[in-house]
């Protein structure tokens, strides 16, 4: 698995199995995004007093990137990507635990999206700021 970060053009953060579809001359001409979702980072606003110290969480959120295809797989131009990264291990990992859920069967497809579209904040995890 190559599990990456992939900011879009349309200022989307993806996490996936990524790999690249290349022609005879090994010419990166799309790319193939597995279980995408989009990932994004979540500050709660805290209200406090002057002179108090608040310690920052920060969360991370997950949801299929197009929430509405039961496709597992997506072609995506290459001109649509903006960058390309490693995600921080606490990402990753997030990342994988759903994804390992997903295939033990712990939960049915059709239970997921039921859950994915009622409530897109799936996985939420702390990360101390």
């Amino acid at each position: 698995m190559s599990i990456k970060l992939v900011l879009l053009k349309s200022n989307e953060t993806v996490i996936t199995d990524l790999k690249e579809l290349v022609d005879e001359n090994e010419k990166v001409v799309s790319y193939l995004f597995e279980n995408p979702y989009n990932v994004s980072l979540v500050t709660p606003t805290l209200l406090f007093e002057e002179d108090e110290t608040v310690e920052t969480k920060h969360q991370v959120s997950f949801y299929p990137w197009i929430v509405l295809s039961n496709d597992k797989q997506m072609m995506v131009n290459k001109d649509w990507i903006v960058s390309i990264v490693e995600p921080n291990e606490f990402v990753r990992d997030s990342y994988m635990q759903r994804m390992n859920t997903s295939t033990e069967g712990v939960m049915s497809e059709e239970q997921q999206r039921e859950t994915l579209i009622e409530n897109f904040e799936v996985i939420t995890e702390e990360i101390n700021g």
